[in-house]
């Protein structure tokens, strides 16, 4: 159901999955060094989420049980060997051994952005079946790919499309190749963001067709997927943490495919941004993709592979999409097209606004450090539990709101800042739908953070 809080999110917990989370948070702040004073540490050389040290088992028992324990340990290290097909393990230990814990604490709270803390660390621990180890090797390891591989907040996003096209223009060949590579995608939409399916998700709909294997360097094709994905998630919100993604392969063929992007980009889901996918729609593919899919379903996570689906015909589009949010270029009501809108030479001038810009990011590091308190207390103090939750959600929408206030001045303006789908001046209000108001216009009497206006063409119960 649409607007219902989904399993294993903030505020629909079991007791054991609360317990997890409660872990995950005490394994975490220890890395990012803000472990609670004289919290003592259990067998398996992390905080107790309770605060208790693990009770050792009874005498009687640890003789007969220790050939047990270790095969327990040797099979459940065999199983995670055989799943850390990224190599995470390796990344989480090299990250614990040349990072500072308080780099990676920043690190931590830049990947937060406007999602509440609880909910980033609720995708990691359900994509790792609620093995807390596993979770933070996972959410260190995505730490150290944002941070120091790719540099998403400190470059990608930072630089954003106004750089690009600054840099079409350097004496750098290469600088400048780059720059007309990441921007010809844009330019002709080989994806964008529009629209929500059934599920009121966010959707991505890739133009297959326009894509050619050697047009754009491995580097471009790969920044500008980043891009899409960061961009993404700022559609995102606590009741709709999935999007939708639409592969469009209406004039497919074999000029079209390249397994590089491919691999790329599923490694970014399973790896990077874990339980980001709700759907996959597959649309039009023609006889020749089969052979290709069995070669791509091999190299899925089983459950990646299980939100695939074929759609053939716009009936069938239509089981996961209304057909009012179906653009008419795939057969559907929705008018809108997708044109690309260029920066505006003084669009990003908030970012040289040092002044504000600190005083936000001290504002912010405020909230942080009250809301990491707040979590501490919460893990420990099992009689206050429920009113320090309230605390958590409060400072978590606290940091939310604030995000907003910061964005224009650590992220470069997009495409959907530009026409007005992304609306961080109004709190992250997200527009799919109408045209962009008028900056001094009242607001929208039907709006949400997912919708905004709905234009006439468009039924009231479309909102979300």
């Amino acid at each position: 159901m649409v607007g219902s809080v989904l399993p294993g999110r903030p505020g629909n917990l079991t007791a054991d999955q609360e317990v997890k989370l409660q872990e995950l948070w005490t394994a975490s702040l220890r890395v990012f060094g803000v472990q609670a004073p004289n919290q003592p540490e259990d067998a398996s050389g992390l905080p107790s989420a309770s605060g208790t040290a693990t009770p050792e088992p009874k005498a009687t028992k640890k003789k007969q049980s220790m050939f047990r324990k270790q095969k327990d340990e040797d099979e459940s290290k065999a199983a995670a060997d055989q799943d850390d097909k990224y190599g995470l393990s390796k990344a989480f230990q090299q990250v614990l051994a040349t990072q500072n814990p308080e780099n990676l604490r920043k690190a931590f709270w830049s990947m937060v952005k406007h999602d509440h803390p609880d909910g980033l660390l609720l995708r990691f621990l359900r994509a790792r079946k609620w093995d807390v180890h596993n979770a933070l090797v996972m959410l260190i390891a995505t730490m150290n790919w944002r941070m120091q591989e790719v540099h998403v907040d400190d470059d990608i996003m930072k630089k954003g499309e106004a750089q690009a096209m600054q840099d079409t223009s350097n004496s750098n060949a290469t600088v400048k190749k780059e720059a007309q590579d990441f921007l010809a995608q844009l330019k002709f939409g080989k994806s964008f963001l529009h629209g929500t399916d059934k599920e009121g998700r966010p959707m991505c709909f890739v133009r297959v067709r326009l894509h050619r294997q050697g047009e754009q360097s491995e580097t471009s094709l790969e920044r500008y997927t980043v891009y899409t994905i960061e961009t993404a998630r700022l559609l995102l919100a606590s009741h709709v943490d999935t999007a939708a993604i639409v592969f469009d392969m209406t004039g497919f063929s074999m000029a079209n495919m390249d397994y590089g992007p491919v691999k790329f980009m599923i490694k970014c889901f399973e790896a990077n941004y874990p339980e980001s996918l709700g759907v996959v729609l597959v649309h039009k593919s023609p006889w020749i993709f089969h052979s290709i899919w069995n070669i791509i379903k091999g190299w899925l996570d089983p459950v990646v592979a299980k939100k695939v689906h074929f759609t053939k015909n716009i009936e069938e589009l239509e089981q996961f999409i209304e057909k009012s949010h179906i653009i008419k270029e795939l057969g559907g009501d929705d008018p809108w097209e997708y044109s690309y809108v260029e920066p505006n030479v003084d669009e990003n001038q908030t970012m040289s606004d040092e002044i504000t810009t600190n005083r936000l990011l001290e504002e912010r590091a405020k909230v942080v450090k009250e809301y990491e308190s707040a979590t501490q207390a919460w893990i420990s103090d099992f009689q206050n539990r429920k009113a320090l939750q309230e605390k958590r959600n409060d400072l978590a929408e606290r940091l939310r709101a604030g995000y907003w206030q910061l964005d224009p001045y650590v992220r470069a303006r997009s495409l959907y800042d530009r026409t007005g789908m992304i609306r961080g001046s109004e709190g992250g209000v997200i527009q799919y739908y109408g045209k962009p108001a008028a900056p001094n216009a009242p607001k929208p009497l039907i709006a949400s953070p997912h919708n905004g206006l709905l234009p006439t063409e468009h039924r009231a119960d479309d909102v979300d």
